[in-house]
């Protein structure tokens, strides 16, 4: 199994070792646009794996703070006393790169980056860019996409 992520599509895609189609999802991409240096809030390209998975068995809109539950369920109440707030919800799939001077290492190293494929509030519009560099999902997507996937699995970020 691997994960394909469109950035042109604003895609995710859940595909066989035979490469046939198993599951999409709408997601969101970084608002910045694509690249990989430290500090660019920007989504970074190329093959990942899944590092780490977190939140499993937690309420979905549980709110993560450094990929810690913080005891906040994410509501529109919520919402408006931190308006700036950058969420993170429900589950948290952390990406690390596997190619060096790319994606892994240095200045360009998406674990230390703290790109996630997370979870977000429902109000958050799927299908256009909007996030701080990770990708964004619905909390129902998430919590399924969680479920099937184990770490290590690829995910491959293309701008296509």
């Amino acid at each position: 199994m691997k994960l394909m992520i469109s950035v042109a599509r604003q895609r995710l895609q859940v595909v066989d070792d035979d490469g046939a189609l198993l599951k999409e999802y709408a997601v969101s991409t970084a608002k910045a646009g694509v690249g990989e240096q430290s500090g660019s809030y920007r989504t970074p390209r190329g093959l990942h794996i899944i590092r780490a998975k977190i939140g499993a068995g937690q309420a979905a809109n549980t709110v993560f703070v450094r990929r810690r539950p913080t005891g906040e369920i994410w509501t529109p109440e919520l919402a408006e006393q931190f308006p700036g707030r950058d969420w993170i919800l429900t589950r948290i799939l952390w990406l690390s790169g596997c190619e060096t001077g790319h994606n892994r290492l240095g200045c360009v190293d998406t674990m230390r980056r703290y790109v996630y494929i997370h979870g977000s509030p429902d109000t958050a519009q799927m299908g256009m860019p909007g996030s701080h560099g990770c990708v964004r999902m619905r909390n129902a997507d998430i919590i399924e996409l969680f479920e099937q996937v184990p770490c290590y699995t690829a995910v491959e970020i293309r701008e296509d």
